[in-house]
C-alpha cells in the first residue's frame, strides 16, 4: 500500500484537494483504496500564511517509486503548483509517505516520508485510515502521534466537511 498526503492553502481548498485525487484516480496504474477526512490544520514551518486543509489517501499503484514522483509532480504543476519558498503556499502539495514497508533514499525521493513523524496534520489523517500502520524501522504510528502530544508538537488539527457552507470557516481558520 502507498500512502499520500495532500495539502492546500491557496484558493478553494477542499477543491483543490478533490481535484487532485480525481487526477490521481485518472492515472490508469493509480487506485484509491482509501481517502481520510479533511482537517483544517495551521501551517507548519512557515507559520504567517493561510492554513491548510490536508489529507491522507491509501492508493495501489503499479508504477515504480520514482515514476509515482513524477506522476505527482506533473499533477501539481498542472494544478498551478509553483516551487517558490519552503513550506510556503501552494495551490496544492502531494507527498509519497510510504511505499510498503520500503526504505528509499535517493537524491529525488525519500520514503518514508522524512519529516512524517514530526506532523500531526499527516499522522491523524493516517491513523484514521490505517490504525494500525507502523513505520518501517520505527514505532507504531500511534506510538509517534503520542509522542507528539506528549511534547506538544501536534498543531492544531481540525476534522471538517468541504461543503459549501464550510468554506467561510475555512478561510477564516
Amino acid at each position: 500500500m502507498v500512502y499520500l498526503s495532500l495539502g492546500s492553502n491557496v484558493g478553494d481548498k477542499c477543491q483543490n484537494l478533490k481535484t487532485a485525487r480525481h487526477r490521481l484516480e485518472e492515472t490508469a496504474e493509480i487506485r484509491v483504496v482509501k481517502a481520510s477526512s479533511f482537517y483544517l490544520t495551521e501551517p507548519w514551518g512557515k507559520t504567517d500564511q493561510d492554513w491548510f486543509v490536508n489529507q491522507v489517501l491509501a492508493v495501489e499503484t503499479g508504477l515504480e517509486p520514482l515514476s509515482l514522483l513524477d506522476t505527482v509532480l506533473l499533477i501539481e504543476e498542472r494544478m498551478g503548483r509553483v516551487r517558490q519558498e519552503r513550506w510556503g503556499p501552494r495551490t496544492i502539495d502531494i507527498d509519497i509517505l510510504l511505499i510498503d514497508d520500503r526504505v528509499i533514499n535517493t537524491d529525488r525521493l525519500t520514503v518514508p516520508h522524512p519529516r512524517l513523524h514530526e506532523r500531526g496534520f499527516v499522522i491523524i489523517p493516517l491513523l484514521e485510515i490505517a490504525p494500525g500502520l507502523v513505520l518501517p524501522g520505527r514505532l507504531p504510528l500511534q506510538k509517534v502521534w503520542e509522542n507528539l502530544v506528549k511534547n506538544q508538537e501536534t498543531g492544531c488539527i481540525k476534522k471538517l466537511t468541504c461543503d459549501k457552507m464550510s468554506q467561510r470557516n475555512i478561510e477564516n481558520g
